[in-house]
């Protein structure tokens, strides 16, 4: 097979199957060997968690772009466009070299079907070895890699990173790496190297002996949240650390968390970068869909929590300003069929006005796949367009509108506002 277009390409890898028979790495390693191992020749951060790992990779590509190194960034989801997915010094892949990548990967599947005419990558899969190619061809220092679900049998664990960060843990994926919290645990734990550091961000303590002990069996430094750095939000948000204190423009604290870990996970890679260069590139990281703040009065935020520690998190942040303003919380929510629906609606406040609504994607739950009990309690809007701008024009100065619970519907709202404003958001 050999590709021009690049939709021609992202509609072949949707069309890809999701999983294989078995969880592990075979695939996608015969692969990378038959293509020289390129995931080999570039140094890389490997980046796990149940929130926050999209937002430290972004941090911790900012900072390195900053300290003069030519950096890869591995991300999932995209809000605008796949090209999101593969960045290289802040830029997305061209379409032009998504096609060259992709038609160098068919050519490596053909000679592997010549001898197993059934072998086929995963989506995901075929998505990985695309970035470690081009990041190898277009020579990057280090590439910051998003894992995609876990940590043990994620497709991109076929690294040896110069460092590990495991940012939280929470449930969310029970189905494919849980069911329980240690479960999960443990499968994130699965991106800790030997005799490589790895830090770790908001981590619940009921489970911090698992990452502990497997640390301890690898010979890895530990950096740990509340032990060797600390984040304090005030007027700004703060790091402290045993040998520095830097200050950055306020943010929410779980997205301070993010921020406290990205540092220490750059400093641990002994790149020289001033105080002043890494407040000022922490500062300037605008991460798509996360937290991103629309506008002000009223204050209008897109985030794509779409598990229970996530929105929990977000909420808290909501009723904290809330408080502050003084004025009303409304939510503007879809979610997936697969996500813990039920679990999420039990965290809203009771004063908080939410209203559910959905996109044209065969996953996005409608109106009957929500439970009853939040079918009678809750306004359903189909169409999220109409349901936006009617929240938008509802909302105060003083009040908090937040839409979250999907990526999906988050990039389609900020594609809208963008088209709206002439500009690229």
């Amino acid at each position: 097979m050999t590709f021009t277009k690049a939709q021609d390409v992202i509609n072949y890898l949707y069309s890809l199957p999701k999983l294989h028979e078995k969880a592990d790495l075979s695939y996608i390693k015969k692969v990378l060997t038959f293509l020289d191992n390129p995931q080999d020749k570039v140094k890389t951060v490997h980046v796990t968690g149940t929130n926050g790992k999209g937002s430290t990779s972004y941090y911790l590509s900012s900072l390195l772009q900053k300290a003069g190194q030519k950096t890869g960034l591995f991300v999932s989801p995209y809000v605008f466009e796949f090209n999101e997915r593969i960045q290289l010094n802040g830029q997305n892949i061209s379409d032009q070299n998504l096609v060259e990548i992709a038609n160098q990967i068919e050519l490596i599947l053909a000679k592997i079907r010549r001898e197993n005419p059934a072998f086929s990558l995963v989506t995901f899969e075929y998505e990985v070895v695309m970035a470690f190619l081009y990041f190898a061809r277009e020579k990057c220092d280090y590439a910051v890699i998003e894992v995609g679900i876990g940590g043990e049998h994620d497709k991109t664990n076929v690294i040896m990173p110069e460092v590990s960060v495991i940012t939280t843990v929470g449930l969310d994926h029970e189905k494919i790496i849980g069911p329980t919290l240690q479960d999960i645990a443990r499968e994130k734990s699965g991106v800790i190297k030997k005799n490589r550091p790895v830090i770790i961000g908001n981590v619940p303590k009921e489970v911090l002996p698992i990452i502990q002990q497997k640390a301890q069996e690898e010979n890895a430094p530990l950096i740990q949240l509340g032990k060797d750095f600390k984040i304090i939000p005030n007027e700004s948000l703060t790091l402290k650390t045993k040998s520095q204190k830097l200050s950055f423009l306020p943010k929410p604290i779980v997205e301070g968390y993010d921020v406290g870990v990205a540092v220490e996970a750059f400093s641990m890679l002994g790149l020289p970068l001033s105080q002043n260069n890494i407040i000022d590139s922490i500062n300037r990281t605008v991460v798509p869909g996360r937290y991103q703040v629309l506008q002000n009065n009223p204050l209008i935020v897109l985030d794509g929590a779409h598990n229970i520690q996530a929105v929990q998190n977000l909420l808290n942040y909501a009723h904290c300003e809330q408080k502050r303003r003084q004025g009303q919380v409304r939510i503007l929510i879809m979610m997936m069929k697969d996500k813990d629906i039920a679990q999420v609606f039990d965290l809203f406040h009771a004063t908080d006005e939410v209203y559910l609504t959905t996109i044209d994607y065969p996953r996005a739950a409608k109106k009957k796949d929500f439970p009853q009990w939040i079918q009678e309690k809750y306004q359903y809007m189909s169409d999220w367009q109409a349901a936006y701008q009617n929240l938008k024009q509802k909302s105060q100065t003083n009040d908090i509108l937040l839409v979250t619970g999907s990526f999906y519907l988050v990039g389609n709202i900020l594609q809208m506002e963008t088209k709206n404003a002439g500009s690229r958001y």
